[in-house]
Order: structure tokens, then C-alpha cells, then sequence
């Protein structure tokens, strides 16, 4: 290792991150990516560090898509009711309200100062925040960012500049949003609560993406964007501080992406099911607001040898973009791509870890195609084209088989936030939209309705996963639900005010609330025990509330809408 210390090359720009699956227990390996400075980000992942200036411009063929951290964005009293939540705060038989759970946030951070975050004498309820974007008293297990205790945020919110003394804030305000609808103090004057008001918070306020990341996958460098492996990291610290005050741990996510291959096979989506494996483990996952977004489209052909156009608007204010095709093995697919113009670029023919780079004549345009025959974790034949200053217009990529099974592929524009508006498939398909890493299988995965109307969110990601697993678990409310927001932006205690969000994100808080609520009820029975996540995923589809219209699950809302209430009048 070089004389730059582990730290600064986590946060340096000069180095890349890179994902593994390395057991950094055995010596061999340990002395063999010592110089690189691995660490393990949890489970069976490691992280290490190589310098930009070493490896080649072509990151795919040298290193893999599945090593390379993909990048993550924000997914945007009646629903309470309406979920069976406020029944059992309120019943006498019941009064639950997370009391002995630790609700963690991966997120944009929580403002502290809020009264959604304290107890009535003043004192705060969360546990502990790791701040990854403050360099001074990092965890234990990491060598970045800063933990602020309980004991420290006390000390703040007693001191006239709290900010002096635990200098975190959310100035995105996601975050704090998602924390006061899963876990908000009540707050009666404002008829207001959140799901599980007396559990206990945990956030980690993720760092910023690096830039090379940003640039390789053709994301605008001013987009919100985290990288998979803070959020892995973040996972893991969350669950060491879960296990160190002998706690369960749910997990809010309400970040996701379009990368990767929407069935579970990101390192994201592995670390989640393997710690679901885990006794007191219960991720709640978004499943994502994609649906009416025009980034997913579908494709099947009928014999080996057939071809079929697909077509992108591409708007004028679009700097650059990238789009994934996905394709079951042992279909095999190649691509030709023609240009607003008219420029032809023809048949690339299908070879192992091959990039081909392509400029136009009479455009600006950059393409780079990059094929992986086998991506290495999921089997599947992956072609991913990055395209740079693209000319506006409609672009057409067209399809065509090599080996014929059953003729399905399907391709990804980027999530919302990571590409314009007006950069969108002509014909795109509403389903298979699921972000990751809500097609983790071991998550359980929230799909979004209105609790007013009882209708769906027209922008809801719907299912299954490319691979037909059964994702939504269930629907939630997600349509301008009450939550505690900033007012310009000021992080004083004295600015905080509420306001109503919609978006999957939303839908997921107050399942994790929910959870939090039914893993209480499950450790103080008179025989307690501390259930598995797949134990409380499914009480929560038994207990869901189905309309007789439907067939269940399907697609847009799984085996029905969150009813915590109903589980228990399904139990008796």
C-alpha cells in the first residue's frame, strides 16, 4: 500500500472503489489485497482501492460490471388508519409502538433538532448517526465519516448552537421525511405520528458519489447520487450497532437505481438476503416510482436470427445517458444502432468482454458498447451502450438474436434523477420497473396506492423481477402523506414545519414503521422470540387486505395493502 492512508483513498477522486467477494479472514488474501487497502463492507463483500491512473479507460472488460459500484438516488393521519397502524397504538389490548426495535435510515440524513426525534422531556431517541461526509471520529469497522452518539446529540440539543457540538444536517431533507413518517414523536397539536413513535433511530447520511462513477455511467455530476458501497457499508454499521445494544433492526430503504439486472443479482441485493437470513434482520424496500416514467421496455421475438427496433427520444438538454439490455441465458443477443441522422452503426457482433467505442461523422456523439456474454454473478448476457453528448432526436438500437429459446430481452434507461424527462423510450412497457435493490429476494418490497382513493399510484414500479420472482410483496400508502419537512432549507429546530410527499419512499416508511410495530408485538408475547424476516414478510401479506376484483399477487400490488391490524384478526 502506497503512503495514502485507507481514509483518504475512500474519499479521494484519484481512486477507484471496487466490489468483491473476498473472504479477507484467509492470510493469502489478506496479504494479497493488503496494498489496496481491502476492507470488508459485511458478509461475503469487500471493498478495495485502486488508483484511476492504473487502470484502463476500459473499466468494464477490465474489471466486470458487477465489481464496479453502481449508483443510487432518493426515491420520491389517514394512511395510518388506513393501515392498521393506529388501531393497534391505541387499543388497550395492544399499545404497540416499537418500543424495543432500532429503525435504521440509509439516506440524505435526519435533522436531529426536530421534536419528531425526541422524547417528551426533550431528549433525543436516536441511537446514533454516522455522518459519511464529516472526516473526524469514524467507526470502528470504517475508516470514513463520523459517528455522533446519543450521548453527544443530548449535548447539542441542550447547548444554544447545537450545531457546534454535532454539526450534522440534512439539507436534502429525504431523509428526515422518511424518519418522522416511520418513527415521528407524536405530536397532537398538529394531529400527528409516526408508524412506531417510540422505537429507537439510526441513520447514516450518505456520502456523494464519486465522480469517475458519474462520469463512466453517464450520470450529470450535479444528480444525487450515492455509491453501492457506502450504502453496503452503511448496512453493516447498522447492524453491528443493532447486535452491540441487543436490538432487532429494521431497515427503511428508500434509494434505488435501474442499474443492474432487476432480479436480485446486484452485491447490494445479495448483502440484503444474506443478512435477511439473519435472526433480527427486516429490510423494507421501495419498490420504486417508474412505472409511467418511459425507461423499461420489453421485447420478444419469435425465431432465431429475428430483429426488433427500439427507440429513444433523446431530448436536447441530455449531456449523455446509458442504456442496459438484459437478456437468460442461453438467449444471445447483438446490437446495431442508427442515429437521429441517419448514421449507421452496423450488427456488433456478440464476443466475450468486448468494448467497441464509435464516433459519427456528423455528430458529436460518442457511443462505447460493451458486452458481457456471461455478467458474472447472475449468468446473464448483459450489453450496456454509454452514449456521450448525444445528438437530440430518436435514436434506434435494434435487437437482434443469435441463440433462440423463448426470443425475451429487455432494456433500462437510467432512474429518474440520473436522466432527463424527455429522454425516454417510445414504447416502453410499465412492468418489470421494480428499482433495485427491491428485487433483493430476501427484502421485502413496498409498492405505493392512494390510502384516500384506494387507487394506485399512476408512477408505482411494478413486478415481478426479470427472472419472475414475486415482487411487490404488498402496497402501502405513498400519496401525500404527512411527514416532517424544512422550511428553506434552515436546519433550526425553530423552521421545522410539515408538508405531504408521495413516492414509494414514503410507502416503504410506514411499512417500516409497521414492521417495527409486529417484531415488538413478537418479542414481548408471553413467550418471546425475535422473529426471522421472512416470518414478518409473510404476516404482513396474510394480514394484507385484498379487493375481490383482483387475482393475487400481481404485479402493481403484490397480495394486497399493508392492514397491520388485519394480521391479528387473521391470527384469531
Amino acid at each position: 500500500m502506497d503512503n495514502v492512508s485507507l481514509r483518504d483513498r475512500i474519499l479521494s477522486e484519484d481512486y477507484a472503489d471496487i466490489i468483491a467477494i473476498l473472504d479477507l479472514q484467509q492470510p493469502s488474501v489478506q496479504r494479497e489485497f493488503a496494498r489496496f487497502g481491502a476492507q470488508s463492507l459485511g458478509s461475503q463483500f469487500a471493498m478495495y482501492h485502486v488508483p484511476l491512473r492504473e487502470l484502463p479507460a476500459n473499466l468494464l472488460n477490465y474489471l466486470g460490471y458487477y465489481n464496479i459500484p453502481k449508483l443510487y438516488t432518493t426515491l420520491d393521519t389517514t394512511s395510518l388508519e388506513r393501515s392498521g397502524i393506529l388501531q393497534l397504538q391505541t387499543l388497550p389490548s395492544f399499545q404497540l409502538t416499537g418500543k424495543n426495535v432500532l429503525v435504521g435510515f440509509l439516506d440524505t440524513g435526519i435533522n436531529y433538532q426536530s421534536a419528531a426525534f425526541r422524547h417528551p422531556n426533550g431528549t433525543t431517541r436516536i441511537l446514533e448517526i454516522w455522518d459519511q461526509t464529516i472526516q473526524s471520529d469514524h467507526p470502528s469497522s470504517f475508516q470514513y465519516g463520523t459517528v455522533y452518539r446519543r450521548e453527544q446529540i443530548d449535548e447539542a440539543l441542550s447547548s444554544e448552537d447545537p450545531l457546534s457540538v454535532v454539526p450534522t444536517v440534512d439539507t436534502d431533507g429525504h431523509g428526515t421525511f422518511l424518519a418522522s413518517v416511520a418513527c415521528g414523536s407524536p405530536d397532537p397539536a398538529n394531529q400527528f405520528t409516526g408508524a412506531s413513535p417510540d422505537c429507537q433511530i439510526a441513520a447514516v447520511k450518505l456520502k456523494p458519489a464519486k465522480k469517475y462513477l458519474h462520469s463512466f455511467f453517464q450520470v450529470p455530476q450535479d444528480a444525487l447520487a450515492f455509491q453501492e458501497t457506502d450504502i453496503m457499508a452503511g448496512i453493516t454499521y447498522l447492524q453491528q450497532l443493532a447486535s452491540e445494544n441487543g436490538l432487532p433492526l429494521v431497515i427503511c430503504f428508500g434509494i434505488g437505481t435501474n442499474q443492474g439486472d432487476h432480479a436480485g443479482g446486484s452485491p447490494l441485493a445479495g448483502m440484503i438476503s444474506e443478512y435477511a437470513r439473519k435472526t433480527g434482520f427486516y429490510p423494507i424496500i421501495a419498490a420504486g416510482n417508474e412505472a409511467g416514467k418511459s425507461h423499461h421496455f420489453y421485447g420478444k421475438l419469435e425465431e432465431q436470427g429475428g430483429s426488433l427496433p427500439v427507440e429513444i427520444l433523446c431530448s436536447p438538454d441530455t449531456e449523455g445517458f446509458s442504456v442496459e439490455l438484459w437478456a437468460q441465458p442461453p438467449e444471445l443477443y447483438s446490437v446495431s444502432i442508427t442515429s437521429p441522422l441517419g448514421e449507421t452503426i452496423p450488427n456488433i457482433p456478440p464476443r466475450m468482454r468486448q468494448q467497441s467505442t464509435f464516433t459519427f461523422a456528423l455528430e458529436r456523439t460518442v457511443l462505447y458498447v460493451n458486452y458481457e456474454l456471461v455478467e458474472s454473478q447472475s449468468g446473464s448476457q448483459l450489453i450496456i451502450l454509454r452514449f456521450q453528448n448525444p445528438t437530440s432526436g430518436v435514436w434506434q438500437i435494434r435487437v437482434t438474436n443469435n441463440i433462440f429459446i423463448n426470443g425475451a430481452f429487455h432494456l433500462w434507461l437510467p432512474i429518474t434523477g440520473f436522466i432527463p424527462e424527455g429522454t425516454v423510450f417510445l414504447a416502453p412497457n410499465p412492468d418489470t420497473t421494480l428499482t433495485s435493490p427491491s428485487d433483493a429476494s430476501g427484502g421485502i418490497t413496498i409498492s405505493t396506492y392512494n390510502a384516500y382513493d384506494n387507487s394506485l399510484y399512476i408512477n408505482s414500479s411494478r413486478g415481478y423481477t426479470r427472472k419472475g420472482g414475486i415482487k411487490p410483496d404488498i402496497a402501502a400508502p405513498g400519496v401525500d402523506v404527512t411527514g416532517v419537512s424544512l422550511a428553506y432549507g434552515d436546519s433550526s429546530a425553530s423552521n421545522f414545519r410539515y408538508s405531504t410527499a408521495t413516492g414509494s419512499s414514503v410507502a416503504a416508511a410506514i411499512t417500516a414503521g409497521a414492521a417495527a410495530i409486529l417484531v415488538d408485538w413478537e418479542m414481548n408475547r408471553p413467550l418471546p422470540f425475535v422473529p426471522t424476516a421472512a416470518e414478518i414478510q409473510n404476516l404482513l401479506i396474510r394480514g394484507a387486505r385484498r379487493s375481490t376484483d383482483q387475482l393475487y399477487p400481481n404485479r402493481a400490488w403484490g397480495y394486497g395493502t399493508l392492514d397491520l391490524y388485519g394480521i391479528f384478526q387473521s391470527l384469531i
